[in-house]
C-alpha cells in the first residue's frame, strides 16, 4: 500500500451530500449547520468556570451560561466536536495527517503564524458581529434565502479579494 495520500471526494458528489446533510440539520433540529455557536459555547464555559460574575452581567452570555445551565448543554457543541473529530479520522484514512505550516516561500514560520492568529481573531469576532459563522451564514442561511446571509457573503468574498491584494506577496 502505498504511503501517497488518496485524492479527494468529488467536489460535484461532496457538495450533493452536504446539501443532504444540510437538509436533514433542517428536518431534524429545525436549524441549520454552521461551527462558531459550538466553539463560542465552548469558550462560554471556560468564561463561567474563570469568571462567573461577569457572565451573569452580559445579557448574551447570560441565557448560554446563567444560573446553573450549561452552555456545553446544546446539540451545536456536539457537532462542532463531531466535526473536529471526523474531519482528523477522514485525514487519517485519506493519509492527510501530518504536522507542517503552509506558507509561502517569502514568509517564515512566525510571520505565518502570526497572520493566521490574527486573521482568526478577526474571523472569530466577526462571526459574533455577523451572528453565525461563513458556514452557517452562507450554508442555513443562503439555504433558506436570507437576504443577510447572501449580503453577508457578497461581503466576506469582496473582503478576501481586496484583502489577498495586500497580503499575496506572503504566498508568492
Amino acid at each position: 500500500m502505498s504511503d501517497r495520500a488518496k485524492p479527494y471526494m468529488n467536489p460535484y458528489l461532496a457538495g450533493a451530500l452536504l446539501g443532504i446533510v444540510l437538509f436533514l440539520a433542517f428536518f431534524v433540529t429545525g436549524t441549520g449547520l454552521g461551527a462558531s455557536g459550538g466553539l463560542n459555547r465552548m469558550l462560554v464555559y471556560v468564561q463561567n468556570m474563570v469568571a462567573p460574575e461577569h457572565i451573569d452581567q452580559v445579557p448574551y452570555l447570560l441565557k448560554m451560561a446563567g444560573g446553573s445551565s450549561n452552555p456545553l448543554n446544546s446539540w451545536i457543541v456536539y457537532l462542532t466536536v463531531g466535526t473536529i473529530i471526523g474531519g482528523f479520522v477522514s485525514g487519517l484514512f485519506g493519509r492527510r495527517v501530518k504536522v507542517e505550516t503552509n506558507k509561502g516561500p517569502r514568509i517564515g514560520n512566525k510571520t505565518r503564524w502570526m497572520m493566521a492568529f490574527i486573521g482568526g481573531a478577526l474571523m472569530g469576532y466577526g462571526a459574533r458581529l455577523a451572528r453565525g459563522c461563513t458556514s452557517g451564514q452562507a450554508l442555513s442561511g443562503g439555504a433558506v434565502l436570507s437576504v443577510g446571509s447572501w449580503a453577508f457573503m457578497f461581503a466576506v468574498f469582496a473582503g478576501a479579494y481586496a484583502l489577498a491584494y495586500f497580503l499575496h506577496r506572503y504566498w508568492n
